[in-house]
This record gives C-alpha cells, sequence and structure tokens, in this order.
C-alpha cells in the first residue's frame, strides 16, 4: 500500500503495540489501519524525496514523531497508587473500555456528589453501593465515622464517554472501601458487575468486549459475576489463557479479591 515496497520500510512490532495501546479506542481495527496509513505515508514522503535511508525503520521515537503525543494514557498502576480509586470495566460504542472510578470525602452534610456524565441507572449504583457500604461498615472495620457530617465525591474521570447502564456497582462499592479502609485497589484487576443492598453481585452485559479491554492494556486479573461465566466462550483461547478470572456472587467475595491485604469481614453477614 501507498507505494512502498516490502524492503523499503519496516514498522517494528513494538511500534504496533505502542498504536494499539496509545494511539486507538475501539473493538475493532479501522482505526489502526488509518494509524499505520498515516505512517505509511510519512514514509512514503521520506522514500520519494530521497530523505532518508532505505529500509525505513518505524521505531517508538519515529511514531511519536508522526503521530504526536500518545492519545490514550492507560497507566492502571499510577492511577491506583493512592486509596480510593479502582478500575472499572465499561461497554461504550465503540466497545469495552477501562474505567478508573474516583472517591474522596470532604466535611459536609451528608451529601452524595456524582461526577462524571453519568446516566441515571448509574447514580442510582452509587447510591446502593454506599447504602452497602454504610450497613456493612462495622463488619470490615471501615472507619466511616458519622457520614451525616461527610460529603462524599465519587468520579468517573473519562467523562467524555455517556455511562449508563447497570454495571459499576461492584467498582463503585470496591472504591468506598478502599477509601474507607485507607487500603490501595490492586492495580493489576478489573472488574465489572452489579450489586443488591444484600450484598449481591447481578450479572451484566458486554462481558466479551470488556475483557479484551482489560487484556489490551495489560491487566491480568478480572473480577466478574459467577452467573456471567457462561460469556467466556464468546472470549478467543488466545485471551483466556494470559487471564485469571474471578468469579463473584456477593460483595464479600469482590472486598476478598480486590485488596492486596485481602479484605474480610470481621464479623459474618446475617443477610
Amino acid at each position: 500500500h501507498h507505494g512502498i515496497a516490502p524492503d523499503q520500510m519496516e514498522i517494528l512490532t513494538d511500534t504496533i503495540t505502542q498504536m494499539v495501546v496509545h494511539y486507538t479506542r475501539e473493538a475493532g481495527v479501522r482505526n489502526l489501519e488509518r494509524q499505520i496509513g498515516a505512517v505509511c505515508r510519512a514514509a512514503a514522503v521520506k522514500i520519494a524525496s530521497k530523505a532518508a535511508n532505505l529500509p525505513i525503520i518505524v521505531d517508538l521515537s519515529a511514531l511519536e514523531e508522526i503521530l504526536g503525543p500518545i492519545m490514550f494514557d492507560r497507566d492502571v498502576s499510577e492511577m491506583l497508587s493512592r486509596p480510593g480509586v479502582a478500575t472499572g470495566l465499561a461497554w461504550t460504542s465503540t466497545g469495552g473500555e477501562i474505567t478508573f472510578v474516583e472517591a474522596t470525602k470532604m466535611s459536609g452534610t451528608g451529601e452524595l456528589v456524582l461526577t462524571g456524565q453519568l446516566g441515571d441507572v448509574m447514580k442510582e449504583s452509587a447510591q446502593i453501593a454506599l447504602n452497602w457500604i454504610r450497613s456493612n461498615d462495622h463488619r470490615f472495620g471501615l472507619q466511616c465515622g458519622s457520614l451525616d457530617k461527610v460529603d462524599i465525591h465519587i468520579h468517573f474521570p473519562a467523562g467524555a464517554v455517556g455511562k449508563d447502564g447497570p454495571s459499576a456497582g461492584v467498582t463503585i462499592v470496591t472504591v468506598l472501601a478502599s477509601l474507607f479502609s485507607g487500603h490501595c485497589v490492586r492495580s493489576d484487576i478489573a472488574m465489572t458487575g452489579e450489586v443488591t443492598l444484600r450484598g449481591q453481585v447481578l450479572p451484566v452485559g458486554g462481558i466479551k468486549d470488556k475483557v479484551l479491554a482489560a487484556h489490551r492494556v495489560g491487566i491480568r486479573h478480572v473480577i466478574l459475576p459467577k452467573k456471567n461465566e457462561r460469556d467466556l466462550r464468546e472470549i478467543p483461547a488466545s485471551v483466556k489463557t494470559e487471564l485469571e478470572f474471578i468469579f463473584v456472587s456477593t460483595i464479600d467475595d469482590v472486598l476478598l479479591h480486590a485488596f492486596d491485604v485481602g479484605m474480610k469481614p470481621l464479623l459474618t453477614s446475617k443477610l
């Protein structure tokens, strides 16, 4: 393509990986094809003007020179280096995406503040998650104190993507448990699932796209609702072999696996 012979240009494997991770955001390959096309056109100009020795090697530095600074920063470990942050899995119009849910607390009047272009269902999930934490803080030794004197702010940083649909409950519960315990959520784990006031984890949709999104950014452990286990048959075997799937039925199960310390209840739930 673009009038370039195979012996005139080579795109290194690391360069292709960089394009996939930092210059595309979709389930398919259309945008990746566009980015490769841009690289080829830049190389074709150099070949035509005889401004470079052949073959042209497209390495990481050449890629940034052609495509500019990275478009999508996916450093999961940096985002999860403090309490009150967890990695969720969402389904969007372009496929699966990871989304970082953040929470903070401050003196106030018991208000729950939500930001990040959220749909009504997501707001309901956040309220249910907070109510579960309030009902179970004593079981996990969480330092909630009097929430009537504390405002809680939950934010979904990728605010440009509308997020509606019941699938973030487990992530929000985990974020709040992290916030009130002071423990960081594991940086190598992502999760999806809805919750009930009784602490049950319900199945959600879009499992294939969500799992592919986690795999794409290097996450190797995924928490999924137990009832979504059947959906794994849609995922390529090459992806499944590189991931550990943790199937959960209750929020207790989620908190046990979401933290390096393994948050266990001090008391057994009677619900």
